[in-house]
């Protein structure tokens, strides 16, 4: 079963999320920020994908995708989702540029995230 790590400063974002991917069959973890889910990311090696909101707290998804690409988590089979409010451009092309594989706005489809999730888990 794959591990899904969801970063959200919000509880019921993530516990959304959460129920949709466990209805998928995924191992959900969750972390309230970017510093804790670098912390839980960095500590856990099973980790394939992660659904990163972009504004939280001490760290932002973005800053955190750059953080994960710095540190070759990355490259390591990691693959990150950004689901958030937010569709700036120059937003999108920053995450990109940090390695962020997708970009959900909410409120999100279930199915739709699913489905990336899946292809990304692969």
């Amino acid at each position: 079963m794959p591990k899904i790590l969801v970063v959200d400063d919000s509880a019921t974002m993530r516990q959304q999320v959460r129920q949709v991917l466990s209805s998928g069959g995924f191992d959900v973890i969750e972390a309230v920020d970017g510093q804790d889910g670098l912390a839980k990311v960095n500590a856990d090696k099973d980790v394939r994908v992660m659904i990163l909101d972009v504004n939280m707290p001490r760290m932002n998804g973005i800053e955190l995708a750059e953080a994960l690409k710095a540190n070759g988590r990355m490259d390591a089979g990691l693959n990150v989702v950004m689901l958030t409010t937010e569709g700036h451009a120059e937003l999108i092309a920053r995450a990109k540029a940090a390695g962020a594989k997708g970009w959900i706005v909410k409120p999100f489809k279930p199915e739709l995230l699913l489905a990336a999730v899946k292809k990304m888990a692969a």
